[in-house]
């Protein structure tokens, strides 16, 4: 586990989670793309920020589950993990 949540560590939420199979490095490469064109709904992103919650103790903003895209997920996150809010 990181400081800092990777495109790797969200691929394999993305697979534990919601049973969406993503390949880490198409999403690096296009972190702008949405959720949806890689089958991940907001139901599955609700169900990674949880696990998200449970790792490192602490919730994470109330929008965390409406990020469109990847690259807008994991700046949030990171941004939290940083700042500890």
């Amino acid at each position: 586990m990181t400081a800092q949540l990777t495109y790797e560590e969200l691929a394999a939420l993305m697979k534990s989670g919601a049973g969406v199979s993503v390949d880490p490095q198409q999403m690096e490469n296009s972190p702008g793309s949405a959720f949806d064109e890689y089958g991940l709904d907001s139901l599955g992103l609700l169900g990674i920020v949880a696990a998200l919650e449970n790792r490192y103790g602490h919730p994470l903003p109330v929008d965390a589950d409406r990020c469109k895209t990847p690259r807008e997920f994991l700046d949030l996150v990171n941004n939290t993990l940083v700042t500890g809010a």
